[in-house]
């Protein structure tokens, strides 16, 4: 099957990007030669990540508050226009199907964006369940380009280009509306680098204008691209889980620390009563940082040992280019996952983490 390009696609190229498949059936920018450069730099100045292959699922009508809310654990109906939400949806047994994100554009009118591999699975879920309510449903994921801008001068690049918005007053988790080089576009402050950061919503026949705007007036701010390998390892030191990494149906979101965005007093929603199970019975294991002492990642499914006995199992490693150690994230037995408690990993010492690695206290979030 011939993989589809985003509008992206031939810019991030120029550039030197290295492109290899992405899920949804996409190709994109997997790095631009130098992972550690493109995380190091989007921490210290500002970095752009072509996101269009995320999926993006446009619903309206008269209940499409009420479909929103039946396929998300978060709660909708209490999102004004403006604002967005971090959500799972689950499925009948509580199984996490993809975390997404939820943004009301409007009384009647929602956008779900979802992870690039979940696409094409979750609009046919919503479409699905939109069946006989007075909701529709649209992928409208080619027709939207979706670049990210992370970085701690990230503002004030974006600032310089679109005068008709006040991005020192948006706020995380809500999003405006301006115009970049005569292209209207969405602005959110949203991002999954742990930084100060803007993901932007630009009609997909516009952007190129949009993104050599961007590069044009990047080089007064040390603008620089990332890829998918640079999003992990920046998302790694946050301790941020994603999905078919560290959750997937098989887990719940008590699993794997989301359980605070599921909204049990909003009524009815798919997977409810698992959840309201899971809560009562308590999970057995809990997902996890370790700081390892190795010099090297390990893979995936590696086992977590402690005194000759597995504890765990390993679900992502790298290294942490911003803190200059080998990172790991795990699943393992709840009575080990306390900070610094003292595993073992491929037989090194390995401790482990509850917090972010990287600004635990998320100040320049903040920003």
């Amino acid at each position: 099957m011939t993989l589809r390009r985003t509008p992206f696609y031939a810019l991030a190229s120029s550039l030197g990007a290295q492109m290899g498949p992405v899920g949804g059936g996409f190709l994109n920018a997997h790095s631009y030669g130098d992972v550690a450069a493109e995380h190091l730099n989007t921490r210290a100045h500002v970095g752009i990540q072509d996101l269009s292959t995320m999926g993006k699922i446009d619903v309206k009508g008269p209940e499409a508050e009420a479909l929103v809310n039946h396929v998300i654990v978060n709660d909708a109906a209490r999102m004004a226009p403006g604002q967005a939400r971090y959500g799972s949806v689950c499925a009948p047994d509580g199984g996490i199907m993809d975390d997404l994100t939820v943004f009301r554009l409007g009384v009647e009118h929602f956008l779900i964006v979802t992870g690039s591999r979940n696409r094409l699975k979750i609009c046919d879920w919503v479409a699905h369940h939109a069946t006989g309510r007075r909701a529709y449903v649209t992928d409208i994921t080619a027709a939207v380009a979706f670049p990210t801008i992370q970085g701690p001068r990230s503002r004030d690049l974006l600032q310089g280009l679109i005068a008709d918005a006040d991005l020192g007053a948006l706020k995380r988790w809500c999003f405006t509306y301006g115009h970049l080089e005569g292209t209207r576009v969405m602005i959110s402050r949203t991002g999954v680098t742990g930084e100060l950061g803007f993901e932007l919503f630009v009609p997909a026949d516009e952007a190129a204008g949009v993104w050599n705007a961007l590069f044009l007036a990047g080089g007064a701010h040390s603008l620089r691209p990332y890829g998918v390998n640079a999003m992990f390892t920046l998302g790694l030191e946050k301790l941020y889980p994603a999905h078919g990494i560290d959750m997937d149906e098989s887990i719940t979101p008590f699993h794997v620390g989301t359980d605070s965005f599921v909204k049990f007093n909003k009524g009815d929603f798919i997977g409810r009563e698992a959840l309201m199970r899971v809560q009562d019975a308590g999970v057995k294991t809990a997902w996890v940082g370790l700081r390892l002492t190795g010099e090297t990642p390990v893979p995936s499914q590696t086992p977590v040992m402690f005194e000759g006995r597995e504890v765990g199992r390993i679900t992502y490693s790298e290294y942490g280019h911003s803190v200059g150690t080998v990172l790991a994230t795990a699943h393992v037995e709840k009575e080990f996952a306390t900070e610094g408690v003292e595993v073992a990993v491929v037989g090194q010492p390995a401790t482990v983490v509850r917090r972010a690695f990287f600004d635990p206290e998320g100040l320049r979030l903040k920003s």
